[in-house]
């Protein structure tokens, strides 16, 4: 597809973002968009909110899980990027005014401590690392509906990503089993979604070493002191004003934010 062509489908993204009115799927109109080009008009928006003062932290892995993919019927995971206005504090309050489709699910997350450049192993990724935690990411597809869209439309929206709640890094992180932690959602003191850190590529750490292997095919790499959040356990839920949700993670403290 043409530049001029994807800076235009960039700049839609981005106005149905910040007004929070959402657009028809790109693929409707635009059938011959490729992965290559949805990733190009990702990138476009982000130079669009860096324009505007944000600064890019770190990116998120979605649809590690085989759970995931079957609700979004989806085929392979993708990556979109966070910037700092997209954080908010644990036990801090997420307001719905803006949104389109908001949806949360919970994630485990790790912060670099230096580059990591294609190609990497599992150890590699470890040896990298600064610290791990537990991480609620709240997704808003931009487009009408949150389901029947390609994997093109996904990526090119930043791969649904919209916020995401960080606890504390666990710095001495090589003690836990991070294949096997127990991971359970609450909503409003329910159990509502539950799973194991497996469900994430097989093993969250993996999801940082796909995300490599991702990168490099765009001539990119992971800087030092990024955030990566690896990826879902469980399908998202909806969000409701009001709610309050808590994820509970093993090994790690409770992340809490409320619903405004």
């Amino acid at each position: 597809m043409q530049k001029n062509n994807l800076e235009n489908l960039a700049n839609l993204l981005d106005r149905a973002r910040t007004s929070g009115t959402p657009v028809e799927q790109l693929s409707k109109e635009h059938k011959e968009l490729t992965r290559a080009d949805a990733y190009t008009i990702q990138e476009k928006q982000l130079e669009l909110r860096e324009g505007r003062k944000e600064k890019l932290v770190g990116l998120k892995m979605g649809l590690t899980s085989e759970a995931k993919r079957k609700q979004m019927n989806l085929d392979s995971p993708l990556y979109g990027v966070l910037t700092d206005v997209m954080q908010v504090q644990n036990g801090g309050v997420f307001s719905l005014a803006g949104t389109i489709h908001p949806k949360i699910e919970p994630e485990i997350a790790f912060k670099t401590a230096r580059d990591l450049k294609w190609p990497v192993t599992r150890a590699d990724v470890l040896e990298s690392l600064a610290g791990v935690t537990a991480c609620l990411e709240i997704l808003d597809s931009r487009y009408t509906e949150f389901k029947y869209f390609s994997m093109e439309d996904v990526i090119a929206d930043n791969s649904s990503s919209s916020h995401f709640v960080m606890g504390n890094l666990i710095l001495d992180f090589k003690k836990l089993d991070l294949m096997n932690l127990k991971m359970e959602m609450f909503v409003d003191d329910k159990l509502s979604q539950s799973g194991i850190s497996s469900d994430i590529s097989g093993d969250p750490v993996l999801s940082v070493v796909d995300l490599c292997k991702m990168l490099s095919e765009r001539g990119k790499f992971l800087p030092a002191g990024s955030i990566v959040l690896a990826g879902a356990a469980t399908p998202a839920v909806a969000l409701k004003s009001k709610m309050q949700i808590k994820l509970m993670v093993d090994g790690f403290a409770a992340v809490n934010v409320s619903v405004s």
